[in-house]
């Protein structure tokens, strides 16, 4: 048996451990809190500011919100501010996490009246937990079957008006019938430079990070657009500063740790480049299937589709054709390879 003073002084040598100066030691969080932290996104910020207000003065939950785009935009965080904005808690989950009926009439009967139930990937929900959320979200109660064959019987429960937020980066895979049942539904997009490098000035100040404008507005440039890249971007800098030049984050450091990273001047990394390579130099420009493409470069197909091409496409270097992917003269120029002299060279 374990004697509870080891227990005590094992947990105060750890607590001693994590701490300096009386201040605890842990990986801050740069996610906004609020909706004026909550950096860009300003049509959807500006369309739940009014959701939120109108909902507050009903004393009404907020109407169930689905929120899609590409991974790394501030889903989550979005999901947590309209949780704090409303002043209620936030339950968590994900879609592959409810396996059974079971589960999700365990999490909605836990909830609390105006509650927030967030489903990350909603998307992959099992369609009998799915079907459990339709009179959830419309009429607040629950129903299931217990037992089987002559023994079974049908379970009403009523359950507390709650607010469900979704997030997906598939929105064309949330069923219809789910779908519809949403009264908000937003997209995120990728951000512009100049909102990527006010969320990089933010989490270098929250982090205690000596970055100049010059070196945040690098690491701003290669972000792709996403704030979750900016961050570990960031913090790979730091890593870079700290140990190989022993200073802050200026543009050449930047700069080098950057490289270093090999995250170009505009934020594509090897995976990019050697889907572009591939389909180029391997099959002439294509068209080529996205199958094909992930097999030539030893990747899983739904990681490109999900995480690189979007901003491929997004950067004009891809087009999608019901033949296959196609790289466009930008992407050639961007290479370095001339489109007119390769095509010339490798015309039948």
């Amino acid at each position: 048996m374990t004697d509870d003073s080891s227990i005590k002084n094992q947990e105060e040598r750890i607590v001693s451990a994590l701490t300096k100066e009386g201040e605890v030691i842990a990986d801050v969080s740069v996610r906004p809190r609020q909706l004026s932290e909550y950096i860009g996104q300003h049509r959807v910020k500006d369309n739940l500011v009014i959701s939120i207000q109108a909902a507050l003065q009903r004393a009404e939950p907020l109407d169930h919100t689905l929120i899609y785009g590409p991974p790394g935009l501030g889903k989550t965080t979005m999901a947590h501010i309209l949780a704090t904005e409303m002043g209620v808690s936030i339950k968590s989950t994900s879609g592959p996490a409810i396996e059974r009926a079971g589960d999700m009439v365990a999490l909605l009967t836990q909830l609390r009246k105006f509650d927030v139930l967030f489903i990350d990937e909603i998307h992959r929900l099992p369609r009998i937990v799915e079907e459990i959320l339709y009179p959830a979200m419309e009429d607040f109660f629950v129903s299931w079957v217990v037992d089987k064959g002559l023994k079974a019987r049908s379970m009403n429960l009523s359950i507390q008006p709650f607010t469900l937020v979704g997030a997906t980066t598939r929105y064309g895979m949330v069923s219809a019938p789910l779908r519809d049942r949403f009264g908000s539904v937003h997209r995120l997009d990728f951000y512009d430079e100049q909102s990527m490098h006010t969320i990089v000035s933010r989490s270098a100040k929250i982090l205690n990070i000596d970055a100049s404008e010059e070196g945040s507005a690098e690491i701003a440039r290669r972000s792709r657009g996403t704030p979750r890249i900016a961050n570990r971007l960031l913090r790979r800098t730091r890593d870079y500063a700290q140990v190989v030049t022993k200073s802050g984050i200026n543009h050449d450091v930047a700069l080098a740790a950057l490289n270093k990273l090999a995250v170009d001047n505009i934020g594509l990394d090897d995976i990019d480049r050697q889907v572009l390579n591939c389909i180029i130099l391997k099959f002439g420009g294509g068209p080529v299937g996205l199958d094909t493409v992930a097999a030539s470069i030893n990747e899983e197909s739904d990681t490109i589709e999900d995480v690189y091409e979007p901003f491929l496409l997004q950067l004009g270097f891809l087009e999608r054709t019901p033949r296959g992917r196609v790289a466009t003269p930008r992407a050639y120029e961007h290479l370095g390879i001339e489109y007119d002299k390769f095509k010339q060279k490798n015309m039948f």
